[in-house]
């Protein structure tokens, strides 16, 4: 009995069950708090709704076109007005507002994204290109957004 282990022990140690690393070396383990993961954890699923149903008039770089829809891409609008950028997602924008110092008034449908949706595609907006918002924007959130 002592030797089936001692053979199955030296068995383990030399397929690599055994390892001379340190297992609590910092290099063992994902930091999942740093600013590159969080925000990749949050684009991933409103990425595709951007692309869907943004990008079109905001732009892949989120600039938009200067005169008739506004930059997302370090918005002060996005930064200051969170209830109203979340609302204007929701149940779509229209009449004058003020981005970066210059006057938008366009119109901006309502998109008929789910609550989930709108939470997913603003977290994409806020963490994307020159914005780095950290509060994110949850389902919950967007549902206490009445019109």
């Amino acid at each position: 009995m002592l030797i089936t282990k001692l053979f199955l022990g030296f068995g383990v140690f030399v397929l690599g069950g055994f390892s001379f690393a340190n297992p609590f070396s910092a290099d063992n383990y994902i930091d999942l708090n740093t600013e590159t993961e969080v925000a990749a954890k949050l684009q991933s699923p409103g990425k595709e709704i951007y692309a869907d149903f943004c990008m079109q008039c905001h732009g892949a770089n989120g600039k938009g076109d200067g005169k008739n829809f506004p930059p997302l891409d370090g918005s002060d609008w996005l930064k200051t007005k969170r209830n109203q950028s979340i609302a204007a997602v929701k149940f779509g924008q229209s009449g004058e507002i003020i981005v970066n110092k210059i006057k938008y008034n366009s119109s901006m449908p309502a998109m008929g994204l789910t609550d989930q949706e709108v939470a997913d595609v603003m977290n994409y907006i806020m963490t994307s290109w020159s914005n780095k918002q950290t509060k994110i924007v949850t389902e919950k959130e967007v549902a206490g957004i009445k019109k």
